[in-house]
């Protein structure tokens, strides 16, 4: 094994320039300066690229992986692959090596573009797996690209075996054995990824952080920008230090430009308005002050037993009233949302039901489950008078907004059953 030290940076799923959905269409029908703002949203993902080269820079690294949807498709124009070559012109001139995989988004067969890109980047094979030999620091790489949108057969079992003495790292786009809200991917199993002795696994596609296994090490950096209200908290790459042929340290670097963040804010026993108010201008501070100056996109759902439900249910403008009080924290906020989920106070006391609302909002967030709804709601539309779909509270809504209806409702309905089913459980007992 080589004895040399050295760091490197692992970053995945960049979606260069990848419209911001929600927000784009909202940009669009904005003022001068919610429209201001919003912009820095659409520009997030080329600065959070910037970051991440910066970062590379300063840490001086030994070199870059990226595994996997560098793009979010087919660019409109040439200026999303300008972008990316001006930036690794930038570790060229350093010479830093990058090593690129394809993913499902930015798949050979989805990029019908294409620029010369610097000398020191490397498009690892899009047909089998590949291996790459960095001779001065004892490491080899081994990877593979995807040439089809849609891969479903195991490829990790084709990697090749830890090359003896070197220190050996893994590239691959992969769901493993499934992740909430991403759709199945070359899928494998840890197992799958130890059998090769490998000492680092750099993975891609699944959007969130998540140290898998530290031995051997198997890593998602998750992606370098949120790109819509369901990719919450901080985002980056991870930073690999190396000493003496083995990990001495893992690093989750903040990257991002902008970030989108979720609240609830409880107005459980709350019965003046001016309660509700303090407690929603606590639950912006606490959300602008982790965002650390950047601009924020922020959902604030009400949740609680409160005499103040049946008044913010009749309540026209909550969003806008709510926007009024976070310019009063910071300029760089955006309501994005405001979701009523309170009670009467005499309601009957809320089923606890761990995770419930974020597996309803990764299964909202799943692009096939939701063009599966839009046509549906197509077919809807075309065969029902609008007298009726007007009396069923749809009339004014587009594909999107029925889908977040059909969501909202399908998962009210789900946790009423639970909760009856807990109640009659209760009373068995």
């Amino acid at each position: 094994m080589s004895s040399s030290s050295f760091s490197f940076l692992h970053a995945a799923d960049l979606h260069l320039d990848s419209p911001l959905r929600g927000l784009a269409r909202r940009g669009a029908e904005a003022g001068s300066r919610e429209g201001a703002f919003l912009s820095q949203f659409l520009g997030a993902s080329r600065r959070a690229l910037e970051n991440l080269v910066d970062t590379a820079l300063k840490e001086q690294v030994a070199f870059l992986l990226i595994a996997g949807d560098v793009y979010d498709g087919d660019w409109k124009d040439y200026a999303t692959g300008q972008f990316f070559v001006r930036q690794m012109g930038r570790l060229a001139r350093a010479q830093i090596p990058v090593f690129i995989i394809r993913g499902n988004h930015d798949a050979a067969s989805t990029m019908s573009r294409d620029l010369p890109l610097p000398a020191n980047v490397r498009v690892l094979s899009d047909t089998a797996v590949e291996s790459a030999e960095l001779p001065d620091l004892g490491v080899v790489l081994h990877g593979r690209g995807f040439k089809d949108r849609a891969v479903t057969e195991n490829v990790a079992r084709a990697y090749p075996p830890a090359v003896p003495g070197r220190f050996n790292i893994g590239l691959l786009h992969t769901s493993l054995t499934g992740r909430d809200g991403h759709n199945t991917y070359a899928p494998c199993t840890v197992e799958d990824l130890s059998r090769a002795g490998y000492d680092y696994w750099a993975l891609g596609h699944i959007h969130r952080r998540e140290v898998v296994s530290l031995e051997p090490a198997i890593v998602f950096p998750g992606n370098l920008q949120g790109r819509h209200a369901r990719e919450t908290g901080p985002k980056g790459a991870t930073l690999v230090r190396v000493a003496d042929g083995r990990i001495a340290g893992l690093e989750a670097l903040t990257l991002d430009a902008a970030r989108f963040e979720h609240r609830l804010v409880d107005l459980t026993g709350c019965a003046a308005m001016a309660e509700a108010e303090a407690a929603a201008r606590a639950a912006i501070t606490a959300a602008v002050d982790a965002a650390e100056g950047r601009p924020l996109a922020l959902r604030l759902t009400f949740t609680g037993a409160t005499a103040l439900h049946a008044g913010l249910v009749a309540r026209s403008g909550l969003a806008e009233e709510m926007q009024a009080h976070a310019y009063e924290v910071s300029a760089e906020l955006l309501i994005e949302k405001v979701v009523l989920g309170t009670s009467g106070p005499d309601a009957a006391p809320e089923l606890e039901t761990p995770g419930f609302e974020d597996a309803l909002a990764e299964v909202g967030a799943d692009a096939e489950f939701r063009a599966e709804i839009a046509a549906a709601f197509r077919e809807l539309r075309a065969r029902t008078p609008p007298e009726v779909l007007e009396a069923m509270g749809l009339s004014g809504l587009d594909e999107e907004g029925m889908a977040d209806a059909a969501i909202a409702a399908a998962g009210g309905e789900i946790a009423a059953r639970l909760a009856m089913r807990a109640q009659d459980g209760e009373g068995e007992r």
